[in-house]
């Protein structure tokens, strides 16, 4: 199961994300429900970097990736679009497979 959790701050505005294990969908390499996901994180992560400048404390190995934005940078409208996005793009691949990922919203916890 691949869990991703995006992290609310005191003031409502997205902040972090964590991702941990795997979609098993599929054969590893096969496996296009963890693909996707990994996809959008990633995509996340370059736009947090190259786009909006957020300079982005980043984790990842395998099977893991947690990005935490710094305070002085989430009132950034791109910063906010990009975590947004990904955010609803996850929350749509877990509804269509629940068995596989699940995502949740939480208060701020600096994964």
């Amino acid at each position: 199961m691949l869990r991703v959790t995006f992290y609310e701050d005191s003031r409502s505005r997205l902040s972090s994300f964590s991702a941990e294990g795997h979609a098993s969908f599929a054969d590893y390499g096969n496996d296009v429900v963890c693909a996707a996901a990994s996809a959008i994180l990633q995509a996340a992560r370059l736009g947090l970097e190259a786009y909006a400048g957020a300079e982005p404390e980043v984790a990842q190995s395998s099977g893991r990736m947690r990005i935490f934005v710094a305070e002085s940078h989430r009132d950034g409208e791109g910063v906010q679009a990009i975590l947004t996005t990904a955010a609803l793009s996850i929350e749509q691949i877990a509804r269509q497979f629940p068995e596989n990922i699940t995502c949740a919203r939480k208060s701020e916890s600096k994964p």
